[in-house]
């Protein structure tokens, strides 16, 4: 027999439903994406990283600086949890400035790159472009060519940005390449001058046998990396931003949900995409919590624990 719920359960079970959607609300526009700050490790296992190469990365995406979510408070809070880390290699994976209308009041490029400047590694911090960088910048947009400000910015801070160029650096006798591409589409409106990254030209720059990271802002790019690099690093995408038992709705991707958050290997080859630290678009933060990616690179055979 078919019983049926009476009025007062009716109601009953929209009002619940109803403060269960306010407080989704309330913790996806306040407590995650102001106050949530995780580290997601990886441990990928390229098969051409070397076995005595051991090497930790971390990697920050997407800061989007403005209040009230990102402040420099908050970067200086992200700063000091990256230091505590203790990374070979810091990594920033562009999309500086924060806009509107989740960016309520703007912060200085300036003093967000001086708070970047307290960063801390071995290795060096290094820095690629996103969209927000060239799209935001309106000089660059007018006169359709960098340096855009995020890159002077961080310059000045010691911070060393790479738009199709390569580095060779060494850890414990061990040399390894870090590889920066500029950004894939630079000029709004899109599609109407051609992009920057330039894989075969950054590739060029790498004059020995010697294993490849490459930052890339983008993940769309992947497809065109070669199996040469052991790990491509993106950002872009935030995870989605909203991401509900593994699946992001809307995606900043061409590929949907192929490229929009963490570790993907493909025929051998691997990614990592950061969920990222801010916002944008809309003020929202929902199952992909900002976040510090760390990873810890070893040789395929050696195995692996972050």
């Amino acid at each position: 027999m078919l019983i049926m719920p009476s009025r007062r359960q009716v109601l009953t079970g929209a009002a619940g439903l109803a403060a269960l959607g306010a407080g989704a609300g309330l913790y996806g526009g306040a407590v995650e994406p102001a106050w949530r700050l995780v580290v997601t490790p990886y441990a990928p296992r390229p098969a051409n990283w070397p076995r005595a190469l051991s090497l930790r990365i971390a990697a920050l995406a997407d800061f989007h600086v403005g209040e009230p979510w990102m402040s420099l408070g908050r970067v200086e809070e992200i700063v000091a949890a990256t230091n505590a880390l203790a990374p070979d290699l810091v990594l920033l994976l562009g999309d500086y400035p924060g806009a509107r209308p989740v960016a309520l009041r703007r912060v200085a490029l300036a003093d967000f790159a001086k708070r970047l400047a307290s960063l801390r590694a071995p290795l060096g911090v290094h820095a690629v472009l996103g969209n927000h960088d060239w799209w935001d910048d309106a000089a660059a947009q007018a006169r359709r060519r960098g340096p855009v400000e995020a890159r002077r910015v961080l310059e000045a801070q010691g911070i060393t940005v790479l738009e199709n160029a390569a580095l060779r650096l060494v850890k414990d006798g061990q040399p390894f390449w870090l590889a920066g591409l500029a950004y894939q589409e630079p000029f709004v409106p899109q599609g109407l001058w051609h992009g920057l990254a330039d894989i075969p030209g950054t590739l060029a720059a790498v004059t020995d046998d010697a294993p490849v990271i490459l930052m890339a802002h983008e993940p769309d790019i992947f497809p065109q990396v070669p199996g040469r690099v052991a790990l491509t690093l993106a950002g872009h995408t935030h995870g989605g931003q909203v991401r509900l038992l593994g699946h992001s709705p809307v995606t900043a991707s061409r590929f949907g949900q192929r490229y929009v958050y963490g570790h993907v290997v493909e025929n051998g080859r691997h990614l990592v995409v950061s969920g990222g630290l801010g916002l944008s678009r809309i003020p929202v933060r929902l199952g992909v919590p900002p976040e510090i990616v760390l990873v810890r690179l070893t040789g395929a055979a050696a195995g692996a624990q972050v």
